[in-house]
């Protein structure tokens, strides 16, 4: 059930061509450049501004209020970010994850806190780093928040094309009562597209967040 109203209607030129369509694999890889560049376009002080109002918007909700171990990610390529979020989590005792890529290139969770030391992955990407990180499942976590290229109302996700969270996430797939995390997936409202067809490895939403709006599928 919303909690929200819908979405206003997609204001990107981009999202108008693939509606009511089925997106072959080039499609996808196009429609993913487009709206990567167009994030990667926003200035600093827009990109400021966003992580304030997603921050607002997200921390006020009961989803985030009731969830006491979550899942973080480093912005990264131009993505919403974080950091005003996590920084008010760390104030409400919550614990906080960061993703690491493991050997078998899922992602797995560990403690994140003020101060601990990062260093790039393999993809420059900055994670937590050193001796003795304890790593978990993301099934230990309440609520993970997933940065997207590009969504739908529907709760559809179109990724970087990696698969990590695809893999990471398999087996939510078959559980029907007890579903843990709950996913929330971030992103600029200009990422946000008419449809998206998912494909059967995708793991459906269970809300998107935005620098505009919060919306609980």
């Amino acid at each position: 059930m919303n909690s929200n109203p819908p979405f206003p209607p997609p204001t990107t030129a981009s999202s108008s061509d693939i509606h009511d369509r089925t997106l072959t694999g080039a499609d996808r890889s196009a429609l993913r450049r487009r709206l990567r560049q167009q994030r990667q376009q926003l200035s600093k002080v827009q990109q400021r501004h966003a992580a304030s109002k997603l921050a607002r918007l997200v921390w006020c909700s009961s989803l985030f209020r009731r969830s006491r171990h979550i899942g973080f990610y480093l912005a990264n390529d131009g993505e919403l970010d974080l950091t005003p979020l996590l920084q008010h989590a760390w104030a409400m005792r919550k614990t906080c994850y960061l993703p690491v890529i493991s050997a078998d290139r899922r992602l797995r969770f560990t403690p994140y806190y003020p101060g601990d030391p990062l260093a790039p992955n393999i993809f420059g990407i900055p994670e937590p780093s050193g001796a003795g990180l304890r790593l978990v499942d993301a099934r230990l976590l309440d609520l993970l928040l997933l940065p997207l290229v590009g969504f739908d109302i529907q709760g559809n996700r179109l990724g970087m094309g990696g698969g990590f969270y695809d893999r990471s996430l398999a087996g939510l797939r078959h559980r029907h009562h007890w579903r843990k995390p709950r996913l929330l997936g971030i992103a600029h409202a200009l990422q946000r597209v008419d449809a998206l067809d998912p494909q059967w490895w995708d793991i459906p939403l269970d809300g998107i967040a935005t620098d505009q709006q919060l919306h609980l599928i």
